[in-house]
């Protein structure tokens, strides 16, 4: 069977910021929200003390639309979602935007994340609201209640699971939840004259439909689900899959910010009845007053990242299922440290990504393949490999980190990975690429020191140093604004 995960995109802040790039009268986002089904979330907060929104985004793996009319034969085909009934929710990110006209952030949880739930123990986060609704649905039948009310009261009692789950996870209170169904990313997207992406190499994957050649290309809507629905043959499964999600909600945020897609009613009236019949919407939101925040947000910052793993191919407790975990306590501290640098307008450094950096590795020792191996390391960190060999220049005293200038966060990235060397200052490095030179004082990773190994090891082979840490490396964090997204696996 196709592969029926799909992800989803942010569709009433793409409502909300058509007013702010055409123009277009209240009276029109009124319309907007007045046609979209609005459900009641009793767990939702009101908002922090500065006045930042937590938005709750949630993708249902759904073959029914936001007002639970059933999709078409023709709609299901064009979609390759088959017929199958489903209540996962394998889309989740949450959003703030912030009351102080800095980068607004949205952070992605893998649909696989192994988490403690509520009523339900450790379980899969993308389960929590179909599993959820599902036991409440089943006791009220047999309590007597009619089907219909009971379908309607599980629903709200997995909505409400799931945002607590969540809320737990990241220790962020969520303000207001978003869902939209499957259905709504292509309808959106094709509202939107469709997609920018790019590949780092042609993919061609059937079960998901994913077709496509390496470099930079325009996707319409059904396109772009097969796009973010890939899972096969990525190097780092899932969490690559959540990367295509960010760029792909990336891409389509920069194309509304820009207002280049939004010049013309038809856009708006299409985007609106895309948005009507995907969207479900927490009731008690106050657009104007979201509208009025989005008017203090700087153009296109908006920064995309993906919670910390500890293992994206773990088991679950009892073995049967694989999942990735996590340590709450450590998502807990990197949320609130990204949610704070986010707040201070640090967005270069926030938006960085160590696929944006060529890393060469010179060796100036004469212990063989060493360059080589930290080359490994940093590949394996995300980095783009550069030249890899000998140092032809002139002899360094100590290992160094080289960049066009000092203040490089590409180099300084580079550095704190090898262990914590020197940036140094260099007219002969192009911008956007690092040089590491690597002298006879380097202890650090891939050098077969501090690990239990040898450099006498090291030189007997030079595929032997590379030193992967347990963890997966993290995903990159990408940021909205650009008409030439980052090419992605």
């Amino acid at each position: 069977m196709p592969e029926q995960r799909v992800t989803r995109v942010i569709a009433i802040v793409t409502a909300a910021l058509v007013v702010l790039v055409t123009g277009v009268a209240w009276s029109k986002v009124r319309s907007f929200e007045d046609g979209i089904y609005h459900v009641f979330a009793p767990s939702l907060g009101h908002g922090g003390d500065d006045g930042a929104l937590d938005i709750l985004l949630v993708g249902m793996d759904s073959r029914a639309d936001a007002h639970g009319n059933p999709l078409s034969p023709q709609e299901l085909a064009t979609l390759r979602a088959g017929d199958e009934v489903a209540s996962n929710t394998d889309t989740i990110i949450l959003v703030r935007i912030p009351d102080n006209g800095k980068s607004a952030t949205a952070i992605s949880i893998p649909r696989d994340t192994y988490v403690a739930a509520p009523g339900l123990g450790k379980t899969k986060i993308n389960g929590v609201y179909g599993q959820t609704k599902e036991e409440k649905r089943v006791s009220l039948v047999e309590s007597g209640m009619a089907p219909d009310e009971a379908e309607r009261e599980g629903t709200e009692a997995g909505r409400e699971a799931l945002i607590k789950t969540v809320a737990d996870l990241t220790g962020v209170t969520v303000d207001h939840y978003a869902e939209i169904g499957l259905l709504g990313f292509s309808l959106i997207t094709d509202a939107l004259g469709g997609v920018k992406v790019c590949l780092k190499e042609p993919v061609f994957e059937p079960l998901s439909g994913a077709d496509f050649p390496a470099g930079p290309q325009k996707l319409n809507g059904p396109q772009a689900l097969s796009f973010v629905r890939q899972r096969h043959e990525l190097p780092r499964g899932d969490l690559d899959r959540v990367v295509r999600q960010q760029v792909v909600m990336s891409s389509l945020a920069h194309q509304v910010i820009s207002g280049k897609t939004l010049s013309s009613p038809a856009t708006i009236n299409r985007l609106q009845s895309a948005i009507q019949r995907s969207v479900v919407l927490s009731s008690g939101w106050d657009i104007m007053d979201f509208v009025n925040q989005l008017q203090k947000l700087a153009a296109g910052k908006i920064a995309f990242a993906t919670i910390p793993v500890l293992d994206e191919s773990g088991w679950s407790d009892d073995g049967m299922h694989s999942v990735v975990r996590v340590d709450p306590h450590q998502v807990q501290d990197w949320v609130g440290g990204l949610l704070q640098g986010q707040a201070k307008g640090k967005t270069e450094e926030l938006a960085y990504s160590p696929g944006k950096t060529s890393a060469s590795v010179l060796n100036d020792t004469d212990i063989n393949g060493l360059a080589a191996s930290v080359s490994e390391v940093l590949t394996s960190k995300g980095f783009s490999t550069g030249k890899v060999g000998n140092n032809d220049a002139a002899h360094v005293s100590r290992s160094q980190v080289q960049a066009a200038n000092a203040d490089d966060v590409g180099a300084k990235a580079i550095a704190k990975e090898l262990g914590g060397l020197p940036v140094i200052a260099s007219t002969s490095v192009p911008q956007g690429t690092v040089r590491v030179v690597l002298g006879n004082d380097y202890t650090g990773p891939g050098s077969g020191l501090g690990d239990g190994g040898s450099r006498a090891t090291l030189a007997r082979s030079s595929n032997s140093g590379s030193d992967k840490s347990d963890a997966p490396p993290p995903s990159p964090i990408l940021t909205a604004g650009s008409d030439h997204p980052e090419c992605v696996n």
